[in-house]
């Protein structure tokens, strides 16, 4: 009872946060899946060169995903140690506390950017077995 006495604001704010933060990455997998969506669809003719010259789905994949890779990255590098900051901050106010790790914020990194390829591959695997022609005919 005590425990939860002692803990009970900091559980409700976890809830929020957990909360709030899988609202926040659900925009922002529809912002990146729209972002994908008008990149592939502005690159169109030169995925139909680069098909026809014989590059091949996976070359076309990794050409659409590396610049939202790097995106995700400068993000990162940006946006850890900022949280690193923040919860030292806010950890400081615990009698018992565990230091922070290097890890926990390199499997934060990763899962972002497993969802930048998942929400990136979609598009990037259709451009990639669209037919050539269609997107030459009017050239």
């Amino acid at each position: 009872e005590r425990v939860e006495a002692q803990y009970g604001a900091e559980t409700r704010l976890l809830k929020i946060f957990s909360t709030f933060s899988a609202f926040a990455i659900f925009i922002s997998c529809l912002g990146l899946f729209g972002l994908a969506s008008f990149t592939t669809e502005q690159r169109t003719k030169e995925i139909g060169v680069r098909k026809v010259l014989g590059a091949s789905v996976s070359n076309i994949i990794l050409m659409l995903s590396n610049g939202f890779t790097r995106l995700v990255l400068v993000s990162f590098v940006i946006a850890a140690p900022i949280a690193w900051w923040a919860m030292n901050k806010w950890l400081q106010n615990f009698a018992y506390r565990q230091p922070l790790g290097l890890d926990a914020f390199l499997w934060a990194g990763l899962l972002a950017l497993g969802i930048t390829w998942l929400t990136v591959s979609y598009q990037s695997l259709k451009a990639a077995l669209a037919n050539p022609v269609e997107a030459l005919r009017y050239e």
